[in-house]
């Protein structure tokens, strides 16, 4: 793991509901993953009121945690949207979610942002065994993927890095964002059809439902009731940010089902990530309703409408 004290280079907008940053530090020459990007989540720590915290490497979690809550600033998780340069000069792009209403600490500090601000992140060391993958579809000859705003930068890399396949690949993917300017061009690959949902007033989850459960087949269930109003943060949080977010993979499982190492069965693979919500709602309509086996999807929540992550 490599703990990299990193400063803003730029800050763009997009699109109404994006706030692009770019990050970039001498210690990211020392960044990187072995094989493709996919959609790699790393930690970002954000100042507190009296700046960064000094901690270690070794132990920066423990040393962060041990921090009194008030000053120590906070962490959440992000997935690498683009790394830009090479050696001293690289550079991350961060698409931070904003949103009208309550803020979060990540989407608060993201709209203020300016260039020369800093912050620390942890991330993967070049040459050590990392995590923060889950896309692994395989062989599959068939994909789906599914997301909201939180899960467009992952959605972006997959499609741009999708190793090729003897005999090509089908699928489909689902994209809800907030508003029709959040469209925005995604790469093309022969047979995979690109759905957007923009969603306006309707409820965060209830467009992509209902054009997935279109898509397979199956009679849409109502959404779990939303929290109280608060300050929900769509920024991509962290596993095992809430205790019962649903973080379903082929070799992990929050809900302690059997993981079981073995081919895909019928060449299908899905991916859906987003809020936790119409995360539960897809799994249940996948795994529970469609039988399809839990070793050939991911299904991880990245947020929770109206709870602000702790980490």
């Amino acid at each position: 793991m490599l703990l990299a004290h990193l400063r803003v280079r730029s800050v763009a907008r997009p699109t109404p509901s994006f706030a692009r940053i770019e990050l970039g530090g001498p210690q990211l020459a020392d960044f990187g993953v072995e094989g493709p990007l996919f959609d790699q989540r790393f930690k970002l720590l954000l100042p507190g009121p009296g700046g960064l915290p000094q901690l270690s490497e070794e132990s920066w979690w423990s040393d962060y945690s041990a921090l009194p809550e008030e000053t120590r600033g906070a962490v959440r998780t992000y997935t690498i949207a683009d790394v830009l340069g090479e050696g001293a000069d690289t550079r991350i792009l961060v698409d931070f979610v904003l949103h009208s209403g309550a803020h979060g600490p990540g989407s608060d500090w993201a709209e203020h942002a300016a260039v020369g601000d800093e912050v620390l992140a942890a991330l993967p060391r070049r040459g050590s065994a990392g995590g923060g993958i889950e896309f692994d579809p395989g062989d599959a000859e068939r994909l789906l993927l599914v997301g909201d705003e939180t899960a467009l930068p992952a959605i972006h890399q997959i499609l741009r890095q999708l190793p090729e396949r003897e005999g090509g690949r089908t699928g489909a993917v689902f994209v809800e964002v907030p508003c029709a300017e959040d469209i925005c061009d995604l790469p093309a690959i022969d047979g995979v059809e690109v759905t957007w949902l923009p969603r306006g007033d309707r409820s965060v989850g209830e467009p992509v439902i209902e054009a997935v459960s279109a898509h397979l087949g199956f009679a849409p269930t109502p959404l779990p009731a939303a929290e109280p109003a608060g300050a929900s943060e769509p920024a991509g949080a962290a596993l095992g940010a809430l205790d019962d977010m649903p973080w379903e993979t082929p070799t992990y499982s929050a809900l302690g089902e059997e993981v079981i190492d073995a081919p895909a069965v019928d060449g299908r693979y899905a991916w859906i990530a987003g809020e936790s919500g119409m995360v539960t709602t897809l799994r249940r309509h996948l795994v529970g309703e469609l039988g399809m086996p839990r070793h050939q999807v991911a299904f991880m929540g990245y947020w929770r409408e109206g709870v602000a992550m702790r980490a």
